[in-house]
């Protein structure tokens, strides 16, 4: 992985590996855990504008951070140019200089509202939602994919009106809406934005390990790449392709513990790290039987034991 610095406007990302807002995964002690292991920048869970709009608490509790975790930016969602504005300018933003746009989930009841992926079918309504969020005095960038399906390819001419409405990164998932997370990804429509714009282009889909992050550049002209799923097996990716050095899974589960218990209560910390052990677990030995056991527990301290039983 050839690594660079990313220069976003006026801000500089140490290097060009981000970690991609995940919804339900990507929280703060996620978001720490992935930096800790080289990530350049981390995205939030995407939050929705609306709910910022009107003080939803759980849309809120979505956004913590602090000094530990260094500069993080935000994915927002939504179809309403003021209202996008206004979660910009929301004082709950404050810690996050950066502010990207969703225009690429694919989950049916985003895209049935007009939101995330629906957005490529309505370039003038995302470019006025650009214009808008530029004038928060946020940086904004957007998240985008190739199209809604293959008969709807319209990568490189979204990617320049995305520019042009004032946009200061852009990344591409190579995939069309329809195909959700699954087929391969198209690194032809990739390479078409990134010569279609000036602005710094982060290419996403299908990074497993070095060797396709390799790829994925080489073959897109790209100036970064975006993991995803990879990262929720196993965090240390990040590892791999910045050259940080590695630590035990224990360590890292150990850790990660630590600092959700620290900011989320309880039952939370239980459900999420159970979740997060059984995508750890995969591949290993006897890893049907652990993640039955993970699933029946009902603390952190008894996920902690199995943990430790696991990676003694």
């Amino acid at each position: 992985m050839r690594l660079k610095e990313i220069h976003i406007k006026d801000v500089t990302i140490k290097n060009n590996v981000f970690l991609a807002p995940l919804a339900g995964y990507t929280n703060y002690a996620f978001r720490r855990l992935a930096k800790g292991y080289g990530a350049g920048l981390c995205y939030t869970e995407m939050v929705s504008a609306k709910g910022l709009k009107y003080g939803n608490e759980n849309t809120e509790s979505l956004l913590y951070t602090d000094e530990n975790e260094g500069l993080t930016a935000v994915q927002i969602f939504g179809s309403e140019p003021d209202v996008m504005r206004l979660a910009c300018e929301n004082p709950v933003l404050a810690p996050f200089p950066i502010v990207d746009i969703n225009m690429g989930c694919p989950v049916p009841k985003i895209y049935k509202n007009g939101e995330g992926s629906a957005l490529l079918e309505n370039p003038i309504l995302a470019e006025r939602i650009v214009k808008e969020c530029v004038k928060s005095g946020k940086i904004i960038t957007v998240k985008c994919r190739i199209g809604v399906d293959n008969e709807h390819i319209i990568t490189a001419d979204f990617a320049k009106r995305m520019e042009d409405a004032g946009a200061s990164l852009i990344t591409v998932h190579g995939r069309t809406k329809d195909k959700v997370y699954a087929g391969e990804v198209n690194y032809k429509e990739i390479a078409l934005a990134k010569r279609a714009v000036q602005i710094p282009l982060i290419a996403n889909g299908g990074v497993f390990s070095s060797a396709d992050a390799d790829k994925l550049m080489d073959e897109t002209g790209a100036d970064g790449v975006m993991v995803a799923r990879a990262s929720l097996f196993n965090p240390q990716i990040f590892c791999a392709l910045t050259g940080t050095p590695t630590e035990s899974k224990r360590e890292m589960f150990e850790k990660q513990l630590k600092w959700t218990g620290q900011v989320c209560d309880e039952r939370f910390t239980t459900v999420f790290m159970r979740k997060m052990a059984s995508f750890y677990v995969k591949g290993e030995r006897d890893a049907t039987s652990y993640k039955e056991r993970l699933f029946a527990c009902q603390s952190p301290s008894e996920i902690l034991a199995i943990v430790r039983e696991m990676w003694n």
